[in-house]
């Protein structure tokens, strides 16, 4: 690794990553106290709250290990202090994640910083910019489901264990997701690097639409029948039952009917 340079100003975090970090504290204790008249709304703003932190962190770890990796473009970028508005592709990264979470319950990856690749010099360097943001979701899925699989649920509310294993399906799907080797995705871009230059050139004009074609493969439902078993698989693998989830996405849906089995269960 090379000697990361930039200046203490550039690694401040963001007022802005700051708010959110708060919201997601407050609507945290909302739904674990029961605080809120409305579960659902405590648990809608505290998952799409911690969504968005989730995305910035993903972000950052790009940006963080570029930066250590020999690009140090990324602080005066103002990749390295957390803010979503300075973002490439803020609206990509995070205004559309967050509309696909609250239609459809599914975390969408997004690439919103621009790394110098010109400047990082080794193969491995380059798969291990490409492979910190997806790890970052793995991270924060075990974060999320660790009082499940390390039997710590006594105490916890049902609506803050549900919110839990929602937000853990939204962390497992987007490191799925991101871990495709489809151009575009980080999968891709950690294999990049391996491959000859004329393979890379051949598949470089379909890089901006590999997210369309993955979102397009999942309407058949053949192809989304079997991503989600690995979904549930995963999901299974860390104590989450399928209770656990679908009651998690119906609270955080709060405008819709929601199931009362989910409102009363224990």
């Amino acid at each position: 690794m090379t000697t990361a340079t930039t200046r203490r100003d550039e690694r401040r975090i963001s007022p802005v990553f700051l708010g959110i970090l708060a919201v997601t504290a407050v609507t945290g204790w909302a739904t674990w106290t029961g605080f809120a008249a409305q579960p659902g709304v405590a648990v809608f703003l505290f998952v799409t709250a911690a969504w968005i932190v989730s995305l910035c962190l993903h972000e950052y770890a790009h940006a963080r290990t570029a930066l250590h990796s020999g690009d140090i473009t990324v602080g005066s970028k103002g990749y390295l202090s957390l803010n979503p508005l300075a973002y490439t592709h803020a609206l990509l990264s995070i205004v559309l994640p967050v509309i696909f979470v609250i239609m459809g319950g599914i975390g969408l990856p997004g690439g919103a910083v621009f790394i110098e690749r010109g400047r990082i010099r080794g193969r491995w360097r380059h798969s291990l910019v490409s492979a910190a943001g997806p790890l970052t979701n793995v991270l924060f899925a075990a974060v999320c489901t660790a009082p499940f699989w390390l039997d710590a649920l006594d105490g916890v509310p049902a609506d803050f264990r549900f919110a839990l294993a929602f937000l853990a399906l939204l962390q497992v799907t987007a490191a799925i997701l991101n871990f495709l080797p489809v151009p575009g995705l980080d999968g891709y871009g950690v294999l990049e690097p391996w491959l000859s230059y004329n393979v890379k050139r051949q598949v470089e004009p379909f890089a901006p639409f590999g997210l369309l074609f993955v979102f397009a493969l999942l309407w058949v439902p053949a192809v989304n029948n079997v991503f989600f078993d690995v979904v549930d698989a995963a999901l299974r693998g860390l104590d989450i039952s399928d209770l656990d989830t679908y009651c998690g996405q119906n609270l955080y849906r709060f405008w819709q009917n929601t199931d009362q089995f989910c409102a009363v269960s224990p």
